[in-house]
């Protein structure tokens, strides 16, 4: 494809620099194309070439995302829907280990809009990371906001996405982030990789099914079908020609980046008739492991390599399903039960390409919890040389914080649809976050204004009444809670385990937990109730996991340990977004340290107002 056929970004360069940007198809594609270019600034005069991988070196990357609707057709259905630069899912962000990447933001759509970089720590940095009204203003129709994306640690497959209202179900893309130059993947390298999104669609708009919740207070709609990179596949009505089909060629090995970016989904995924050897998680490597399907919680990140092995020259079968399929873990909550599929086919067979249906992948049912249990303990941190495990052993901060779904009261002038007539609500130890609404934390934090934004800096650490967390038919009592700004700090340095807990108020369920500014690593998983004498005792302290996004089991609980060394006002939530909207958030500010590399950054130039 000649270079003067890509599709225009918005950029603004100031030094030789490298952009990597994958798109979506356009409308009826059947497949993705992949652009690669070397891009360099010399007074003023932009020239453009293809980037051999050999011979282009990355330093910086700095582009535009356009915030902007465009029409979608899915289901029969034709609507206008947010996406970044016309596209769904959006461009991929391509870097390497340490890159800075700087990107412009032009919010060209009707409402407030920020972008989240999911999972990159962004040291010192938190008026970059984006959720709205806890790191900074959102960028107001119009407006355009730089956000500067410090990569340091993390290397594979991240993702960006919106983090206001329910935007981030369709505006959403991959970040992939290569080894430094003369380093290598621990693994051989693949022939090519593929970012491949889970998530939902909507026949409705979005953010129009969130205001008619709130304002009723009871649930949300479920999404009218799940998606494979924006398409809910050829068992649709009117989605056959959309069906993402991944192109390859026996013998090769492809690397699968798989992103859930669901709202209110967790996922299976297979393919049929391979498997897949699972090498990363959330930007870090794990020990291989080689399974039929895989499993992802909302924001979480599988890389796995999947080697095209089945179909050779003959008349054999050169079409096969890939499948993700949701877990419901309560009964009680409505959700769209349909898998979502998208096709594998070989393009050097002699034969044909069949016009048979593909074979479809065996995948474990849709309440299958130990099945997705199961594959989550098989995580473990590579916790090599190159990539070593650095697991805290001593503890200076020790926290239990119970997940819960609760009520409160419906005002005397409100018709509420949640249960018992109140509006439905979530919790982190019986406190439902309320965040503000004309200004942001960091900005109150930093300028010393906190007083009033964040009414306490005392978040509990432990449940404010100890009670039989995962009993069945809990006292009527339990499912109150109350709104409130409160915050935990924490001391540079302090080594901090908090032992996530599900609780049955409601309806026991498991809950994917982000912390943003931090990886941590999730030394214990467990069913029940945590017991503090005894499961410390069969911790992983020599490699577990490293993630951003931990996937509490139903009715249990995950231990995570992290050092608070990243000064500044980090979000932690549930990646279910209605729960992340009820309250089940809470804010930890990590306090400046002594030296100048331990200090929060000033706030940069054109930070949104609210």
């Amino acid at each position: 494809m000649a270079v003067s056929r890509m599709p225009v970004l918005w950029l603004w360069l100031g030094a030789v620099l490298t952009l990597g940007v994958a798109v979506s198809p356009a409308e009826g594609s059947r497949s993705p194309r992949h652009y690669d270019f070397f891009v360099s600034v010399s007074d003023d005069q932009l020239s453009v070439r293809r980037c051999q991988e050999k011979t282009c070196t990355i330093y910086r990357m700095k582009f535009g995302l356009q915030i902007r609707t465009a029409n979608y057709t899915r289901l029969c259905h034709r609507k206008s829907i947010l996406t970044v630069n016309g596209r769904f899912p959006g461009p991929t962000i391509y870097a390497r280990k340490g890159d800075v990447v700087t990107v412009d933001v032009h919010n060209q759509g009707d409402k407030n809009v920020t972008i989240h970089w999911h999972g990159v720590d962004q040291p010192r940095n938190p008026w970059s990371d984006g959720p709205e009204f806890i790191t900074q203003c959102p960028i107001q129709p119009g407006a355009s906001f730089t956000y500067r994306i410090v990569l340091s640690w993390e290397e594979g497959t991240l993702w960006w996405h919106a983090h206001s209202d329910f935007d981030r179900a369709t505006v959403h893309g991959a970040i992939v982030i290569r080894p430094r130059r003369g380093t290598s993947y621990p693994f051989k390298k693949p022939h090519k990789e593929i970012p491949i999104f889970l998530g939902e669609w909507w026949k409705g708009n979005v953010r129009q099914l969130l205001a008619d919740a709130l304002q009723t207070g009871g649930e949300f709609q479920p999404s009218d079908a799940n998606t494979i990179n924006g398409q809910p596949g050829d068992l649709f009505p009117c989605s056959r020609d959309g069906t993402f089909t991944l192109p390859v060629e026996h013998g090769k090995t492809y690397m699968l980046r798989l992103i859930n970016a669901a709202l209110a989904n967790e996922f299976f995924f297979g393919v049929a008739g391979h498997r897949l050897t699972v090498v990363g998680t959330d930007a870090s490597y794990v020990k291989p492991f080689t399974v039929d399907h895989v499993f992802l919680a909302p924001g979480q990140t599988v890389t796995a390599l999947l080697r095209a092995d089945r179909a050779s020259r003959g008349p054999r079968n050169t079409r096969y399903y890939m499948a993700a399929r949701p877990l419901s873990t309560n009964p009680l909550v409505l959700f769209n039960n349909s898998t979502a599929t998208a096709v594998l086919e070989y393009t050097d067979a002699a034969a044909p390409p069949s016009l048979a249906t593909p074979d479809f992948p065996i995948l474990p049912d849709i309440n299958d919890c130990a099945a997705a249990d199961a594959y989550t303990a098989r995580l473990r941190s590579l916790a090599s040389d190159a990539h070593p495990a650095r697991v805290p052993r001593r503890v200076d901060e020790h926290m239990l914080v119970t997940i819960a779904m609760n009520e409160i009261a419906c005002a005397p002038d409100e018709n509420c649809q949640g249960p018992r007539g109140n509006r439905l609500a979530a919790s982190l130890n019986n406190v439902s976050f309320e965040a503000p609404r004309h200004t942001d934390i960091v900005g109150a934090y930093y300028h010393h204004r906190s007083a009033g934004v964040v009414r306490e800096t005392d978040f509990p650490s432990n449940p404010p009444l100890p009670f039989n967390f995962t009993a069945e038919d809990l006292p009527p009592e339990l499912r109150l809670t109350a709104r409130g700004t409160r915050v935990k700090v924490l001391e540079y340095g302090t080594v901090v385990e908090v032992v996530l807990q599900d609780t049955a108020i409601l309806g026991a369920e498991s809950h994917p937990i982000h912390l943003h500014g931090y990886s941590f690593y999730v030394v214990g998983t467990g069913s029940g109730n945590f017991d503090d004498g005894r499961d410390p005792a069969g911790y992983n302290l020599v490699d577990p996991p490293y993630q951003n996004t931990v996937a509490v089991p139903k009715g249990g609980w995950s231990a995570i340990r992290f050092r608070a060394e990243n000064p500044g006002v980090w979000f932690m939530h549930c990646h279910f977004e209605r729960h992340m909207v009820w309250g089940m958030d809470t804010v930890f500010i990590v306090k400046d340290g002594n030296g100048a590399e331990e200090k929060m950054m000033p706030p940069p130039l054109g930070m949104p107002r609210c």
